[in-house]
């Protein structure tokens, strides 16, 4: 990448949403929004409510499936001079590897970002990657299929982040993002009920950053693969405490609904920051937050 930011799968489109407001070929990286197998509608109306220092949201994954991708949306962002990374999701392993193996024959996807945060229709509905086995599983499969870079997005909802992650990395992942939202919940108490259709979404923004680096923290010293921060990032400043933490990259995501260009942004404060400090690169704070 020319440099470590990228943008959240989710919150960016497919990147043809922002070409009239910022410069993509300054993104490191434009991770599309979740694709599946097949098309999926989401979640009913309301699925966004704006919390203290956050966000929760239930969209649901909605898409036009990966056929749809390959044969619309793929042609009208091949030729963007940056990384296109495609977030992929499913309910079942065969879905994951499916969809993996469609996207693996389009020359110019460098990667996916695997999104085993899914629940698994087969148990229950249980997220693949709230457990170690159930996450492996999911990446082994999707290894057999897709032969460039696997990214694994993982779930910050789990006890033991750092043991998944060394159970995806033994499983075939080149790299692991996190974290994923966090669950929440916002209650209408003039209305007694939910402000989301299904009850509860998934929390992002700057309440959750705290818990993020915790995390990035514990697994950039659990695995000897990248790990890609993302949680809360805001400022540069921000990004800078995930590189410490161990991070090699960051993802910007609710940032981007305040300011379309806050990637962009944030690249540029921390050529800043990195100037100001006299640090010769990014690798001289990456990991500066040693293990205890």
């Amino acid at each position: 990448m020319t440099n470590p930011v990228m943008t959240a799968s989710g919150t960016f489109g497919y990147g043809l949403e922002y070409a009239d407001l910022v410069d993509l070929t300054q993104i490191g990286a434009i991770i599309v929004k979740g694709t599946t197998l097949h098309p999926r509608q989401g979640n009913d109306y309301p699925r966004m409510a704006e919390t203290a220092s956050g966000m929760l949201n239930c969209v649901g994954l909605q898409n036009k499936g990966v056929d749809y991708f390959c044969e619309t949306i793929y042609p009208q962002i091949c030729d963007i001079a940056t990384n296109m990374v495609v977030n992929v999701s499913g309910s079942s392993i065969d879905d994951y590897a499916e969809c993996a193996s469609r996207i693996d024959a389009l020359d110019r996807i460098p990667a996916i970002e695997l999104n085993i945060s899914c629940p698994n229709v087969k148990q229950g509905g249980m997220a693949f990657g709230v457990t170690r086995e159930g996450a492996a599983s999911v990446v082994k499969a999707v290894r057999r299929a897709y032969h460039k870079t696997l990214i694994v997005k993982l779930s910050p909802n789990v006890t033991d982040i750092a043991d998944i992650a060394r159970g995806v990395e033994d499983a075939g992942a080149d790299a692991v993002s996190l974290i994923n939202t966090l669950m929440g919940m916002s209650i209408d108490i003039e209305r007694r009920c939910s402000r989301l259709s299904i009850g509860t979404g998934g929390l992002s923004g700057p309440a959750v950053k705290p818990v993020a680096v915790r995390q990035v923290w514990q697994v950039a010293h659990a695995v000897n693969i990248p790990v890609v921060g993302l949680g809360g990032i805001m400022t540069a400043e921000d990004a800078i405490e995930f590189f410490m933490a161990g991070a090699s990259a960051i993802e910007v995501g609710t940032a981007n609904f305040i300011d379309p260009a806050a990637s962009v942004h944030i690249a540029q404060g921390i050529d800043r920051w990195l100037d100001d400090h006299h640090c010769t690169s990014l690798g001289d704070i990456i990991g500066a937050v040693g293990a205890r």
